[in-house]
């Protein structure tokens, strides 16, 4: 039977940052016998603290998994509304799972690029173009802002878009899902 070897890889170790050779080089460049004597170049003394961090032993993934369990487990919770507008809102499971729970949407492909903001641009753009092609509309409009800002940049999307000559018409005919009576604005 064969035995793997000892094979130990430390949470805190799990980073992208440099290793002895990268530090060397970069040292070089930097004209610096050491990364020390390159903090004492580049940061000024008086900003600088003089003495050890009191920082707890690290843990291993799994005593800081555990650790955060715990302290997780005391919050309280509660129902938010922020970001929810006033009324109940249903959302169906197919757009629940394909636009916003699509870990394509909000996950890095590379380590130094956080994805949450172009993944969402692209979740409203794909939501946008389904709704045009399930209507037949000609534009439509998603945001993540609440229902009177999205509403405003709707109308001020369909007034710029319109032809030379048809923009006398001001008013707009609102029709919330969730009201009985429509709008005027």
């Amino acid at each position: 039977m064969t035995t793997l070897p000892d094979y130990s890889e430390k949470f805190e170790d799990r980073h992208i940052g440099p290793d002895a050779q990268q530090i060397d080089a970069m040292l070089q460049v930097m004209k610096a016998k050491s990364v020390d004597e390159l903090i004492d170049q580049t940061i000024p003394s008086n900003i600088r603290l003089r003495k050890n961090l009191n920082l707890p032993h690290a843990q291993s993934e799994f005593e800081f998994l555990n650790s955060f369990n715990r302290i997780a487990s005391k919050n309280k919770l509660f129902k938010s509304y922020i970001g929810t507008g006033y009324y109940d809102c249903i959302t169906p499971g197919v757009i629940l799972r394909n636009i916003l729970e699509n870990p394509g949407w909000y996950t890095a492909y590379t380590p130094y690029q956080a994805e949450i903001a172009q993944g969402r641009l692209e979740a409203l753009i794909n939501y946008q173009t389904m709704v045009i092609d399930l209507t037949g509309m000609q534009i439509a409009n998603a945001s993540l802002l609440d229902e009177a800002t999205a509403a405003a940049e709707a109308m001020g999307l369909i007034d710029a878009s319109r032809k030379p000559g048809k923009n006398e018409a001001k008013k707009f005919l609102l029709m919330p899902i969730h009201f009985l009576k429509p709008l005027m604005c």
